[in-house]
């Protein structure tokens, strides 16, 4: 049992501890605050770690604690914060034929500047069918 009143004893003091802590900086923050005039320009990191914690924190607590902006704005970061980690942007193709690769583009402008009077289309054409004006730029 004496470990039991050990642990109390430990977590008491964190907790005392923590509690001192969050009154400083709740504190400091209000004296910051009053010095503060106008907007303050933050960067998209700053913006997303800002986001993140207010998330955690939830609405009811940033209204008391929030100085850089009001909580809808903060939790409205996290949410784009969200949207844009999901957006699938990542695993999205590009639109239309792929492209040729350089080597096989560079011979066919090069046959074609040789070769003014040759077609682009038909059988007879000097380079396989797959091969369009469209994908070639002269």
């Amino acid at each position: 049992m004496i470990w039991a009143r050990t642990l109390a004893y430990i977590t008491g003091n964190v907790d005392q501890e923590l509690l001192l802590t969050n009154e400083y900086l709740a504190a400091e923050n209000r004296v910051l605050r009053a010095q503060i005039k106008g907007r303050l320009l933050l960067s998209d990191a700053e913006k997303a770690t800002l986001a993140e914690i207010a998330h955690r924190l939830g609405r009811k607590a940033l209204e008391e604690l929030a100085a850089v902006g009001k909580p809808e704005t903060l939790l409205a970061w996290y949410r784009k914060l969200i949207a844009n980690k999901f957006d699938g942007s990542k695993f999205r193709k590009s639109w239309g034929r792929p492209r040729v690769d350089e080597e096989t583009e560079r011979l066919v402008v090069q046959m074609a500047k040789e070769n003014s009077g040759w077609a682009m289309t038909g059988s007879w054409a000097p380079w396989p069918t797959w091969v369009s004006g469209s994908r070639i730029r002269l």
